[in-house]
Formats: C-alpha cells, structure tokens, sequence
C-alpha cells in the first residue's frame, strides 16, 4: 500500500501560535487560564490542555471568569465589547487572534468608520464572522453562498464605496462564485481576497493528490470549518473521501485501496496525521 501526504496540510501558524500562547500560560500555575471558546477545533489537542488546567468558558459567561485570570483570545477572534469585559475584570489578556483575521477586523473598522458598504463572505455561525462583525457599522453585510448574493439589496449603493473581503477560512471556488454575482450587481465594488493562502493552499494540494490516490482520508476535528471545506473538495473529486478525526476512525474499505491520499484541517496536530500514516506502512 502506497500513501502519500498533500503537500500542505495540518497545522497552520494561526494555531500553532495559539496553541503555544496556552502552552506558556499553563506553564507559569499562578492564575487560572481560561480560553474564550474552544482554543481550536480539534478534540485531542483541547482534552490535553483542559487535562493541564485550560477552562474553556463561551463568551456569554464572561462573568464567571475570575478576576485577574488569564484569558486567551483564540485564533478566530472576538468582537471589541468582549475585550472591554475582560479588561473591567483585570484580566491579563493574552491575545492568540491570527494575524490575518486582526487585519480584517481592522479594514472593517476603517470602511465602517467611512460608512461603506463591506460585505463579508463567510458562516454566520463562525467565532471569526462574529468578530469581525463586533467591528462593524450598519452598513455590513455578511453572504454565506451565491445564492444569498444574488439576494442582496443595497440601498444607494451608487452614492457608497462598497468592499468585498472574506473570512481567512472560507471556500477559495465560493468566493469567487460571489465575487462574479456581485461584480456584475455593482460595478463600484473593491475586491479583497482575504482567505488566509494556509487555507487555499491546503484546497489547491487536495485538489492536485486527489487525482493520484484511490482514496482521501481528511483528518481533522468534525466541527472545524476549513477541515469541513476539505472533506467536501474530497468528496467532489475523489470516489473514495472520509473525515476522521483519529486513526481509529479509518472506514475498513480504506485498507483494501493500493493507494492513500492524506490531508489534514488547519487545527489537526502532527502526531494525529503521524498515527493515521503509520497504521498503514505497518
């Protein structure tokens, strides 16, 4: 049996950079650590570091977090009014928001600020989205699909500037699906591909192993978007697609296939996609 790695996949410096920021925090035992919302989307990695005292406490139960405590911001981000709490609260904030999606919270604010229309393409139900949005004035706008696209409706939008961005993590081929609806809707519209290149990468090497392999194992936390993403270029290009989140979870056709492509979400550690490798060359 033959597997072969895509060229990109796993970890992304997004959150491994969270990761380590807990990490070093767990290290110092002087406070208590809280992570606001799961640290990352994948199961193992999140059982290691509440095993090493990480709480994770959803946003909306800001109040039970101890005065003083170390708090980490996740990879995705929140809104402003969620850092305002916690700095009422004294804690000592240590902020893991990816780099990429900093810089869209702040080109929100700046359009915001100047009334434009900026329209996000992404999922309403993303942490990332939702702090985007705490960012932004009455003139955003956020589009899930083409469809809802086709649907919007901007009042004057002659007299506004009118931005198009996209969450760090969103489908590369639905972007551009929007981005054609609403060009051809609105001729004064700025297009800002802002898809973090960790993610369209992962999507382009999927695409290019599919054609070599019998089947395609996508390894990664079934609640984590991009590795969601993943599995679905999978399934659009490969006869045979699986998303398992451990080497336990390998389907038993698998292992009947001469050759095995693998990939893995953004938030998948090595030592997982390291396990799923080796129970096939043993």
């Amino acid at each position: 049996m033959k597997v072969i790695r895509a060229d990109v996949l796993g970890f992304c410096f997004g959150v491994r950079r969270a990761v380590e920021e807990a990490e070093k925090a767990l290290s110092e035992k002087n406070k208590s650590v809280y992570s606001l919302g799961p640290l990352i989307h994948n199961e193992s990695v999140l059982e290691k570091l509440e095993a090493e005292g990480l709480s994770i406490i959803e946003e909306e139960n800001i109040n039970q977090i101890q005065d003083g405590s170390v708090v980490i911001i996740r990879a995705h981000g929140v809104e402003p009014s969620v850092i305002e709490k916690l700095k009422a609260k004294n804690c000592q904030i240590v902020d893991a928001t990816c780099p990429r999606v900093k810089a869209n919270q702040k080109m929100v604010e700046k359009h915001s600020v100047n009334n434009d229309y900026v329209i996000l393409s992404g999922d309403n139900n993303h942490g990332e989205v939702k702090g985007i949005a705490g960012y932004a004035g009455e003139n955003f706008r956020l589009v899930q699909n083409p469809a809802e696209a086709e649907l919007l409706e901007l009042e004057n939008w002659q007299e506004k500037d009118i931005l198009l961005i996209s969450q760090t993590t969103y489908s590369r081929s639905e972007f551009e699906k929007i981005e054609a609806v609403l060009k051809r809707k609105y001729s004064n519209i700025t297009v800002k591909n802002t898809i973090c290149p960790a993610t369209s990468e992962r999507q382009q090497a999927l695409i290019e192993l599919c054609s070599k392999v019998e089947g395609i194992l996508v390894i990664g936390g079934k609640s984590s978007a991009n590795t969601k993403r993943l599995f679905q270029i999978a399934q659009e290009n490969c006869k045979n697609a699986a998303l398992i989140q451990s080497k336990e979870d390998i389907p038993n056709e698998f292992f009947s296939l001469s050759t095995i492509g693998i990939t893995a979400g953004a938030s998948t550690p090595d030592h997982i996609i390291d396990a799923v490798e080796s129970l096939f060359l043993s």
